[in-house]
């Protein structure tokens, strides 16, 4: 059974001729859209081609052409690279894989073989080129004579090509201090080659803000996006503790070697309330006797960002505890500051020798806080030594009855 081959923008296929294709002429297949001679196909061992052989772009810009070799028949070849026709003032060359300058090519001409991004064509479109269509003309030629030709077609176009951008789904965002913000960005490239991306963001001493790709954990410093493609991005922002009050613009950049985006992102910090309560010395726990009264020292520090007013101690102790202060409201506590107020703590008295727990709360409208202090209640020296005393004098009294009644 004869065989035939259909070139389509696929490439090259090889068909069985059957039925109707039986009665074409074994010398004629199809070939781009139009009908080539077998002699043509015999002379095109590969096929060179490119995702998008027509753009728009802008007078002053560099874009680049990835190539893309498929195998026709044959096994291999080596083809020289050259650029057939090309508008006067234009500059291009051809790339490697490590970007380096290349001037030709080893393909695989085996039949089906696929060689996608072999080589790339940057081209140089000058800051003078007036707006229109241009077309450049790429050849690969083998040293047996096999050949094929590209034909690119450039649209220059100040208006109509668009331009790359980098920006957050919601760029201002509003929380307290200590808060952490995310942002949804958006990196699209619509530059006509890959672009690699350096990410910074110029925050205020004692931020912190790290990029993480969309669907990935590890932040990264640069990202690489393909031509006519976008990556999601998460900006994380974490302002310093104790931060003011205010509105707080974060510039965010993607810089890549021809061209610079920027994304502002706005952080509004609200009010942040938060009252400590401890001791100076940090120490919550302290001796005390029954029926006598303990001074202990408070530290009530204003930890937010927004001053406190109204702030009232009170305390939960066992039963028959008093728990007196010194001042039981402090009518006002600045932000980031500390007063010291005295608590005087009095166990009962008939309490047990043993350790107890007291707690002491400082709170307002907006916030409050505990601390719990361990009390051991001790019996006096004074009192352990009548005791002792009592137990000796009962200790002889019975010694001397027991000498003067013992022997009857």
């Amino acid at each position: 059974m004869t065989k035939v081959k259909v070139r389509d923008q696929d490439g090259w296929t090889t068909l069985q001729k059957v039925g109707l294709i039986t009665a074409l002429s074994a010398s004629m297949i199809f070939a781009g859209g139009r009908i080539a001679s077998a002699e043509e196909v015999g002379n095109a061992a590969f096929e060179m081609s490119t995702d998008y052989p027509g753009i728009t772009a802008k007078a002053g810009d560099n874009i680049s052409f990835s190539l893309d070799f498929y195998g026709v028949s044959g096994d291999t070849c080596d083809a020289a690279l050259s650029v057939v026709d090309m508008p006067e003032g234009w500059e291009g060359i051809f790339k490697g894989s490590s970007s380096s300058q290349i001037s030709r090519v080893h393909i695989n001409t085996a039949d089906g073989a696929v060689a996608q991004d072999l080589a790339s064509f940057s081209l140089d479109i000058p800051e003078d080129a007036q707006d229109g269509v241009y077309t450049v003309e790429l050849q690969a030629k083998a040293d047996n004579g096999d050949s094929d030709v590209l034909e690119l077609e450039i649209n220059v176009n100040e208006q109509d090509a668009v331009s790359s951008s980098f920006a957050a789904e919601y760029p201002s965002q509003q929380a307290a201090a200590g808060t952490s913000f995310s942002f949804d960005m958006t990196l699209i490239n619509n530059r006509a080659a890959a672009q690699s991306y350096s990410l910074s963001a110029e925050a205020p001493s004692g931020w912190q803000v790290s990029f993480v790709p969309s669907g990935e954990s590890s932040q990264v410093a640069s990202i690489n996006v393909e031509a006519g493609s976008s990556q999601g991005l998460t900006a994380t922002i974490t302002p310093p503790d104790g931060l003011k009050e205010g509105e707080y613009t974060i510039p965010c950049t993607a810089i890549s070697a021809d061209e610079t985006l920027s994304a502002d992102l706005s952080v509004t910090i609200t009010g942040s309330y938060e009252v400590e309560l401890s001791t100076p010395s940090g120490n919550l726990s302290f001796d005390a006797y029954a029926n006598d009264e303990k001074t202990i020292t408070l530290s009530v520090t204003n930890n937010g960002n927004v001053d406190l007013q109204n702030l009232n101690l009170t305390s939960s102790a066992p039963t028959g505890w008093e728990v007196t202060f010194d001042e039981s409201t402090i009518d006002l506590l600045e932000a980031g500051s500390t007063k010291e107020v005295s608590a005087h703590v009095t166990p009962g008295e008939d309490v047990m020798t043993g350790d107890y727990v007291t707690t002491i709360t400082v709170s307002t409208e907006e916030t409050s806080d505990s601390a719990e202090f361990r009390v051991s209640v001790k019996t006096r020296t004074s009192w352990g030594m009548i005791a002792v005393g009592i137990i000796l004098i009962l200790v002889i009294f019975l010694a001397r009855i027991f000498k003067k009644y013992g022997r009857r």
